[in-house]
């Protein structure tokens, strides 16, 4: 039998044998209580709330948190993608306010993951709250999240913390249910198509769970996350329409803290540097770039910089995983 609670990787995967142990799992380790699921519309939340509901049914509450550095118009698209799923009646929390208030002034990226895993774990109490029965708080927590949060005593910190690992608060009122915390991004999309889920949906890139917070070098602030979300959004949008984007495992958009000459209208300008990084990875802890054709990083360039206000400049990052890691922050 699988133990669901090691802090290693699953070998000798077999996708049926999983789903089959895990379902008995969650069903032993619940009981009668109810869970409420994180749901942010990534690939690990959204396949844990297919299986979660397949164990417990109506007893799993997935909740949709708009922390204010989501995607672009990502609530609008969990609903889509999850209309083919109206048992799982998804509750959606705006709390934009709430997260972007406490990440005012914050560069720090360590503090960044701290203050968002803390305010989601608040929010989810609260919500816990208007259910007598919930005593569990489901999280796609995965593997690579486990090994880059601590080290092997357990104790330390190794390469960053993840919110849902080392992020999160000392004292919880609810007990973490992570079915995910053994397995790799592509176990869980092996899981997600034995499912029978959505391709669009299972094919999804990566999203770190902090968001956009650790996307934007420095402070963060609603004018810097609309930045941010209008650069990003071209760069998936240019993706999809050149056929590109299931030949990178992972793609996004930056914006960092620097401010760059530019000429608009035979004008100076002085704004900030939007950099694009797309690799390739089978489980995240190594990656390399994804060599995307030169034309269209051209033409992704072309649009920011003359669409996005803001961003005078646009740059591609080479760099492998490791020394770097995918994510900036």
């Amino acid at each position: 039998m699988i133990d669901f609670l090691e802090n290693k990787p699953i070998e000798n995967w077999d996708v049926r044998a999983f789903i089959d142990q895990c379902l008995a799992w969650i069903k032993e380790t619940v009981g009668e209580s109810s869970v409420i699921l994180g749901l942010s519309g990534g690939v690990d939340s959204s396949v844990a709330a297919a299986l979660i509901y397949e164990a417990i049914g109506s007893r799993l509450i997935p909740i949709f948190v708009d922390n204010g550095v989501m995607r672009y118009k990502e609530a609008e698209r969990v609903k889509e993608m999850f209309a083919g799923y109206p048992e799982l009646n998804i509750n959606f929390v705006d709390a934009a306010e709430l997260f972007l208030g406490r990440l005012a002034g914050v560069s720090d990226p360590e503090a960044k993951r701290k203050i968002i895993g803390t305010s989601f774990i608040e929010v989810f109490d609260s919500e816990a709250k208007k259910h007598d029965d919930a005593a569990f708080l489901a999280q796609g927590t995965l593997y690579p999240d486990v090994a880059e949060s601590i080290t092997a005593d357990g104790k330390t910190l190794s390469v960053k913390s993840h919110h849902n690992v080392g992020g999160l608060p000392e004292k919880m009122n609810l007990k973490l249910l992570e079915p995910f915390r053994r397995l790799y991004k592509y176990q869980v999309r092996e899981i997600g198509r034995e499912l029978g889920m959505s391709p669009r949906l299972v094919d999804r890139h990566p999203f770190p769970g902090p968001g956009l917070a650790v996307r934007i070098l420095g402070a963060v602030d609603k004018n810097q996350v609309k930045i941010l979300q209008e650069a990003d959004e071209i760069f998936i949008d240019e993706l999809y329409k050149w056929d590109l984007y299931k030949e990178t495992w992972q793609a996004f958009a930056v914006l960092l803290p620097l401010q760059s000459v530019g000429v608009e209208d035979s004008k100076r300008t002085y704004k900030q540097v939007c950099a694009l990084r797309a690799v390739n990875s089978s489980d995240g802890m190594i990656a390399k770039v994804s060599e995307l054709p030169l034309d269209f990083l051209l033409h992704v360039s072309q649009r920011i910089s003359n669409e996005v206000s803001g961003i005078s400049r646009v740059v591609f990052d080479i760099s492998s995983k490791p020394p770097a890691t995918i994510e900036w922050e």
